[in-house]
Formats: structure tokens, sequence, C-alpha cells
């Protein structure tokens, strides 16, 4: 049986970048950022375009801030006193409320593609960093073997693109966004390059 390793190995250089700006994602989005990720954010490299310039942004901001000022703003942004100003779920996103329809269509996907919940994970499946973990997981083959373009573009339709971009459009310009507005922007313009690859290899 090929292992997870042999069929990363075999990935493209387009499909190795993909799983990896997912997995960034889902680190960024899952908890507060710890020193390691703020110096992992100060390393990145952009370019002239637009996702290359906010992650320029990104990695001026990270390196400004500190590891308590990240946690306070994740803090405020996605958890609050009783409720952040955001809030990371397909369901919630879709329906207005958590844990409705789309929270069980994920389920039932995820058990036809093999993919169980970490016992470590307390919150919903359909949290955007868990989302964002299961494409990388797709990508690269972390429950079986890589699904193909197809298999991956159904799972990105039903369960991601129907919310992301307006989830990343809202954190993006929310009122506690410091660090978080370039995560946003970064995250808003992946989404449009992922629609429009999957519609092109259509």
């Amino acid at each position: 049986m090929t292992s997870v390793l042999d069929a990363q190995l075999s990935l493209s250089a387009e499909e190795k970048f993909r799983a990896h700006f997912y997995l960034l994602l889902s680190r960024l989005l899952g908890a507060p950022a710890d020193a390691e990720l703020l110096g992992l954010m100060q390393e990145l490299e952009g370019d002239d375009s637009a996702i290359g310039e906010a992650i320029t942004d990104l990695k001026k901001l990270a390196a400004n801030i500190s590891v308590d000022q990240s946690a306070e703003e994740y803090e405020a942004i996605f958890i609050g006193v009783t409720q952040g100003e955001l809030t990371p779920f397909k369901s919630y996103y879709l329906t207005g409320f958590l844990n409705e329809k789309p929270l069980a269509e994920l389920r039932q996907h995820m058990d036809e593609l093999g993919i169980e919940k970490s016992e470590d994970a307390a919150e919903p499946e359909d949290h955007i960093a868990f989302l964002c973990e299961m494409m990388h997981g797709l990508i690269v083959g972390s429950f079986g073997k890589p699904l193909a373009l197809p298999e991956q573009y159904r799972f990105f339709e039903n369960h991601i693109a129907n919310w992301a971009p307006k989830f990343f459009e809202d954190l993006e310009t929310t009122e506690s966004a410091r660090l978080y507005a370039p995560i946003g922007r970064i995250g808003k313009l992946f989404m449009e390059v992922e629609s429009e690859a999957f519609l092109i290899a259509a």
C-alpha cells in the first residue's frame, strides 16, 4: 500500500503549494498564534500579486505583535465573553445557528471519505480551521490516497465555497482584526484562486 509519504512525494508542486496553504490557514485559524507560529509568519515571502502583498503585510505585523497580543486578538474575534465577533462555522454562516443541517451533511461526507474527528477537537467539525485541515488531508492523502480533483472540488464546493469567502471577508474587516486582517484577505483571495482553478480543471 502506498504510504502517505509516498503519496506526498508524487504530488505536483502546485498540489503541494495548495496543501501547504490550507494547512497554514488551518493553523492560523484553529488557535491563537504561539511564538513558533509568529516566527513562521515572519519567514513568509510575498510577491507583487494581491495575495503576495497580503502575505507581506502579515509578515510585517507578525514581527510587531507579541504572543499575548495575538492571543487577545484571537479571543476578541473568535471567543469573546459570551461570543466573539465572528462565529467561524459553516452551519452558522449558512443557517444562523450552530449544529444544523450543514454540519450533518459534512459529517455524512466525512463518513464517506473515511475522515474521523480527532478526540482532541472540542469544536464541531464545520469550524473553518478543521475544514482547511481536511482539504489539506484530501490533497496529500492523509485519509487514504490523495483525492482526484473532481472529488476535491465536490468537498470544496459543498463545505467551503458556499460560506468561507464571506467568512474571510468578514475577518478582514472585523473590528478587532489587526494581525487577522491580512489573514482574512489571504483567505479570501485563496478561495478565489481555488474556485477559478477548479472551474478550469473541470
